[in-house]
């Protein structure tokens, strides 16, 4: 059985995948935003292997969520859940960058950087993602009127982006992409058409399976199907530039082996 990191998981996707993979008998470690948040899910959080606190916005607080996760042990798998919509403004980190940008795009590749490698990655994207290129221009919103839709897709680019350099770079680790769909969650909202089940089951499938088709690195998936992402995606140069921009802006080096 896997020990499985799911960011973002004390609801909506990220507890629902949590949920499904406790079911089959795998090992999970949560993480909540703060400690009030972790509280709220204690029964829940009994059935894990542990939960990690720590607010994705700040820089500080992703370290401390590495090392949190460092001192529980080696992963098989990350699936890097969490992320924020549309905002309904830049905002500004502690650091000064965009929250939308440090949430969805900076935590991840902090987290991937400053984790124990594991022997799987799973980054959440989105369909959206597709009106997201363009962005190495200015990736912290300071030149640019702020965008929130646009924002969100650039985002969620990186997040594909980033699951493809390390698919190259790390060629010992499984790194895909997940887009879930338009899922009935807090944050898709009622109407959604996609259930928590089925928009959580890509995901567990990838940082679990031992199916053959599971067994791949570097692609874009969508309900348990490959299907070709953007084409800044999938450029190596897209994808290095996008690496030492945000190398740049957090000052954390992402192991090139």
């Amino acid at each position: 059985m896997a020990i499985v990191f799911i960011t973002g998981s004390t609801d909506g996707l990220g507890r629902a995948a949590a949920q499904s993979l406790l079911d089959q008998g795998h090992r999970v470690v949560l993480h909540a935003r703060s400690a009030e948040r972790a509280a709220a899910v204690a029964d829940f959080a009994a059935h894990a292997a542990g939960i990690v606190i720590g607010d994705l916005r700040s820089a500080a607080d992703t370290k401390g969520i590495a090392d949190q996760v460092n001192a529980i042990g080696r992963m098989d798998a990350i699936i890097h859940n969490a992320g924020v919509y549309t905002e309904r403004s830049r905002g500004a980190t502690a650091e000064g960058h965009a929250g939308t940008l440090a949430i969805n795009t900076l935590a991840p590749y902090m987290l991937t950087a400053q984790i124990a490698r594991p022997k799987r990655l799973v980054y959440l994207s989105s369909g959206l993602h597709r009106g997201g290129e363009g962005s190495l221009r200015d990736l912290d919103w300071t030149r640019r009127s702020w965008d929130a839709a646009k924002a969100y897709a650039e985002s969620k680019l990186h997040a594909v982006a980033l699951a493809y350099a390390l698919a190259r770079r790390w060629p010992h680790v499984l790194s895909n992409a997940v887009d879930p769909g338009w899922v009935r969650t807090r944050m898709g909202g009622a109407g959604a058409p996609v259930d928590l089940d089925t928009g959580q089951r890509t995901q567990s499938w990838l940082a679990v399976s031992e199916e053959p088709a599971a067994l791949v690195s570097g692609r874009y998936w969508h309900h348990l199907r490959q299907e070709q992402p953007a084409g800044e995606a999938a450029d190596p140069a897209f994808q290095d530039a996008l690496i030492a921009g945000l190398s740049e802006l957090t000052g954390v080096a992402l192991p090139a082996v």
